[in-house]
């Protein structure tokens, strides 16, 4: 009896791939077979290459498989499957093209083909019509350049991609543009290619592409910091109340499902708070890597010009340009009547173009060029012909503007919109009240005297800066907080030095160790300036009793000197303090609890009777929308207050409801009262004779009443 072969492993080939992983040696015989059967089968393929081939499919990826056990053989194995996506890329079956590049995928993870010609053939593969594979190739893209720059960056693999890249933004084939700049733009974000030379080909090839799609992707790509801004509140929305689920766990009955969601609130906490720890990682834009942003202003600003897209992209040119303009401070004096055309109530969306407005003011565009745009918003929104919304939008717009220019605001117009303030809408007064704020910091001689408030300490010391004029510190402003603590210190150490017998002595830290001390500092400084401050008043007072008791000139003019001279006695020793700070910061290193206190003095000094808290002006490169739409109303009530006041509005009411006019209410009702009661079957008849007649059953009606009337007579 003769045993049937069993022996399978021509025919069955992931058996045959098993086996040769195990032991290459033994199989070698097999795997030569599988491999001329390969060749044999790609010479019959190439002379039909748009018909598939199942067979060469298993093949191809067998020998992929096992290919690093016989790297002599298959040396050659990589260069045919790329020749064949080369040479009939577009005209292959999807399945067998799918086939040959997971074949090539598998060979470059097992570092059995260069990284470099892999990813070269990849890139022209992008012309391919075929969007599975287009995105397949994408993520593979990412990934593999990912994991080689992951321990060190490969600086001359990288330079080679991307002047290869950069080549294929320039491609004719859109869709495979399209892919090379996403490719570019997410190896930006996972800071793979966070370089100026990436950021700049973006802005020089990408920017100014004929191709609407790669235009849209890399405008979006200098707009990306409003995207991180809204994931960073989401995820503080999101917060886990560890508290209040332990609070509720400890009251609620105890259960198997609330002990699950307690404990998986736990684990979020402390993901979140490991999260919180890890030090943040800046992102930023890169609109701050563009080397000729000046150049690139004008460019698009010209393509803006003679661009006939779809407003959306116009929004995104505008948006850019602005961006441009605000964060390197440059000079398109063309830009501000372009988009004063835009700036009507009507106009859709106005308020991004308010923003935009906004973004591309800064202190060196002469106050001449934005004032246009100032009188603009006025006489089109901050008018009462339109509604309170509108105002307070303009305001805030306003405001917005002043904020990074504020020559640009006139008097006589400054004054006129402060007068808002007693408006009877809540929105625009407020509105309103914040331009005057802005206004009390930076220039309150525009302002009418009785809105200039009352100066604060850090108003008096700040001067007025004229066009161009930038303000330069040489010392560390608040200084003067830490002098009173080193003249302490140095007159108890000579007490030290000259009576010290052994006993224990109390000396005041300037480092804030002695906490309470410091709070007697302080005390006195206040009963000192308040101390001042009544010595100030009394020579009021009795330089007033001087002038009213005699009214020569010898009076007045010894009052004008010894104002004068309290006047320089006053300089000088602000003077002398300035000097001292300055020597201070220039010979003592200062500690974080100095700083504190000199924070602390700079706060005090913005802070008067009037004004309970200081002023904050947020001066961010980008302005928020919400800043221009922040509309100051009353807030919807909730469910149950609505029902108090609907149970409020029901007290000492006899009935709900409609009341007749009937004084007895027992008495019969009207016949027209009762048929609202009725079943409607009862009242068809009625209904029907409500129906508007034709014009043929108006003239017929009209006919035999003439002919009634003419019987009658």
């Amino acid at each position: 009896m003769v045993r049937p072969n069993n022996n399978q492993l021509p025919e069955n080939l992931p058996q045959l791939q098993n086996l040769i992983k195990r032991d290459p040696e033994s199989y070698s015989d097999e795997f030569h077979i599988q491999y001329q059967h390969f060749l044999s089968l790609l010479e019959v393929f190439a002379l039909n290459p748009s018909e598939e081939n199942k067979s060469l499919d298993d093949i191809v990826m067998f020998v992929a498989q096992v290919a690093q056990c016989y790297p002599a053989v298959c040396e050659e194995f990589p260069k045919r499957l790329s020749d064949l996506l080369k040479n009939y890329a577009t005209v292959l079956d999807p399945a067998m093209r799918n086939c040959f590049v997971k074949a090539l995928i598998l060979l470059r993870n097992k570092n059995l083909v260069p990284a470099l010609d892999i990813l070269e053939l990849f890139f022209q593969l992008l012309r391919c019509p075929d969007k599975n594979l287009r995105t397949f190739l994408q993520t593979h893209i990412v990934t593999d350049i990912k994991n080689m720059n992951a321990k060190h960056k490969d600086m001359k693999l990288n330079s080679s991609l991307q002047a290869f890249m950069y080549s294929m933004l320039k491609d004719a084939n859109p869709k495979a543009a399209k892919m090379s700049a996403d490719i570019m733009i997410e190896l930006y974000k996972k800071n793979i290619w966070n370089d100026p030379k990436t950021v700049n080909v973006i802005a020089t090839v990408g920017c100014f592409s004929k191709v609407t799609k790669v235009l849209v992707t890399s405008l979006k790509f200098f707009l990306g910091h409003d995207e991180e801004d809204e994931e960073e509140d989401t995820d503080s929305e999101n917060e886990v109340d560890l508290k209040g689920a332990l609070m509720a766990n400890r009251v609620n009955k105890k259960t198997k499902k609330r002990t699950k969601q307690l404990a998986q609130i736990k684990k979020q906490a402390v993901k979140a708070q490991k999260k919180k720890k890890n030090a943040p990682a800046f992102n930023f834009s890169g609109i701050h890597l563009v080397h000729n942003p000046q150049g690139m202003a004008e460019g698009l600003f010209k393509q803006l010009q003679g661009t006939n897209e779809r407003f959306e992209v116009k929004l995104m040119h505008l948006d850019v340009i602005s961006r441009l303009i605000g964060i390197h401070e440059l000079f398109l004096f063309g830009f501000y009547p372009y988009i004063t055309r835009f700036l009507q109530p009507h106009q859709r969306q106005v308020t991004r173009v308010l923003q935009f407005a906004a973004q591309a003011s800064h202190e060196l565009v002469p106050g001449d060029i934005i004032e246009p745009i100032l009188k603009t918003i006025a006489n089109n929104f901050i008018t009462e012909r339109n509604s309170s919304d509108v105002m307070a939008i303009g305001l805030n717009a306003t405001r917005e503007i002043c904020m990074r220019c504020p020559l640009a605001m006139g008097e006589d117009l400054l004054q006129d919109l402060a007068m808002y303030k007693t408006y009877k809408e809540k929105s625009v007064m407020m509105a309103a009240r914040s331009l005057i704020t802005l206004y009390r910091e930076q220039l309150p001689a525009l302002l009418h005297k009785k809105d200039r408030g009352r100066q604060t300490e850090a108003q008096a010391e700040r001067k007025v800066r004229a066009y161009g004029e930038r303000e330069v510190h040489d010392t560390v402003l608040g200084a003067e907080a830490l002098l009173k603590d080193s003249k302490t210190i140095d007159i108890e150490s000579d007490e030290d030095t000259d009576s010290n017998d052994g006993e224990w002595v109390n000396v005041t830290h300037s480092d804030g160790e002695g906490g309470r001390e410091g709070e007697d500092d302080e005390e006195e400084d206040e009963d000192e300036d308040e101390q001042e401050d009544d010595d100030e008043e009394e020579d009021e007072d009795n330089s007033d009793q001087e002038e009213d008791g005699d009214n020569s000139d010898e009076g007045v003019e010894s009052g004008e000197e010894s104002a004068k001279a309290k006047k320089e006695k006053k300089d000088m020793k602000i003077l002398n303090q300035k000097e001292a700070a300055q020597e201070l910061a220039l010979t003592r290193i200062f500690t974080d609890e100095d700083f504190k206190r000199i924070n602390a003095a700079n706060l005090k000094k913005t802070v008067t009777s009037a004004r309970k808290r200081p002023l904050e002006q947020d001066r961010a490169e980008f302005v928020k929308l919400n800043s221009i739409e922040m509309i100051y109303k009353k807030r919807k009530h909730d469910k149950e207050s609505r029902l108090e006041t609907v149970q409020a509005g029901r007290q000492d009411r006899e009935r709900f409801g409609w009341k007749d006019g009937r004084v007895n209410e027992h008495c019969s009702k009207t016949n027209r009262e009762k048929r609202k009661t009725k079943n409607f079957g009862m009242l068809r008849h009625k209904a029907r004779s409500k129906v508007k007649k034709s014009f043929k059953d108006k003239q017929q009606a009209l006919r035999k009443h003439l002919l009634h009337q003419k019987k009658m007579k």
